[in-house]
């Protein structure tokens, strides 16, 4: 069973930054793609960033591309997305999820196991 587990969430002001990591057990991490996603209360979750089970491939939802960073350890099987200039509206709770294949992919259905969320609060 693969376990995924999410850290660094918290309080930030806006302009600030925070960086996410989410460590991965249970199974071969390197086969896997690894997605970043976010879900706001009230909203649907949505896509925010993801990466190759290489590393060598990545994609950013526009809403985030060139503030945000998404990296991964294969030695650590930990994925990180780092958040810079953050903004209010990134207020949100943020799953990491893993996908066994190349990826990336920005379709949630498609991935197989998902942690269970941390919580990010940007304050204006």
């Amino acid at each position: 069973q693969v376990q995924l587990v999410e850290s660094g969430g918290g309080l930030v002001q806006a302009g600030g930054s925070l960086r996410l990591s989410c460590v991965v057990t249970g199974r071969t991490f390197s086969s896997y793609a690894m997605g970043w996603f976010r879900q706001a209360p009230g909203k649907e979750r949505e896509f925010v960033a993801a990466i190759s089970w290489s590393g060598s491939s990545t994609d950013y939802a526009d809403s985030v591309k060139g503030r945000f960073t998404i990296s991964r350890d294969n030695a650590k099987n930990t994925v990180y997305l780092q958040m810079d200039s953050l903004k209010p509206e990134d207020t949100a709770v943020y799953y990491c999820a893993a996908l066994y294949g190349q990826g990336p992919s920005r379709i949630s259905r498609e991935y197989d196991y998902w942690g269970q969320g941390a919580q990010v609060t940007v304050s204006s």
